[in-house]
């Protein structure tokens, strides 16, 4: 076989690659979590809204985005750090990928005591409940402080 030839089997196989990493992300993703759209601000109306999955762990909201072949998570949100500042229905482009139904949150994460990033995550109503209840059962500062005392 020819020098191309080797380069063409090679280059076949990394795509077969990326495309099987991408399934299989593509199924992970969406076996276990929250579906939801998320993007980060600022953004036009209607741009850069991502498919993807939320999980919730002890300490962080977890964004995996659907499309993405990074490993681990697109995104972190610490449990202590997230405030939800408002709340909306889709509107103009954005009801061509959202449903009436769902909701659009404003999210701020407190980065550091000089940085704020703000984030939208829409959601159906039912699942804006558990985000909710989620955020309001996290432990007071204090008696983190101290268990670890």
């Amino acid at each position: 076989m020819t020098w191309w030839g080797w380069l063409i089997l090679a280059v076949a196989a990394i795509g077969a690659f990326l495309v099987g990493g991408l399934f299989y992300r593509i199924r992970e993703v969406r076996s276990a979590g929250t579906p939801v759209l998320f993007r980060s601000m600022p953004a036009g109306r209607g741009q850069g809204w991502r498919h993807g999955s939320v999980h919730y762990t002890e300490d962080a909201l977890v964004y995996y985005r659907l499309s993405s072949l990074r490993p681990g998570p697109t995104a972190v949100l610490p449990r202590r750090r997230v405030e939800i500042t408002a709340r909306r229905t889709p509107e103009g482009s954005e009801l061509e990928i959202m449903d009436t139904a769902m909701v659009v949150l404003d999210v701020q994460v407190t980065v550091s005591t000089h940085r704020v990033v703000d984030y939208e995550i829409a959601m159906e109503r039912v699942l804006v409940t558990a985000l909710l209840s989620w955020l309001e059962s996290r432990s007071p500062e204090r008696s983190r402080r101290r268990r670890g005392a």
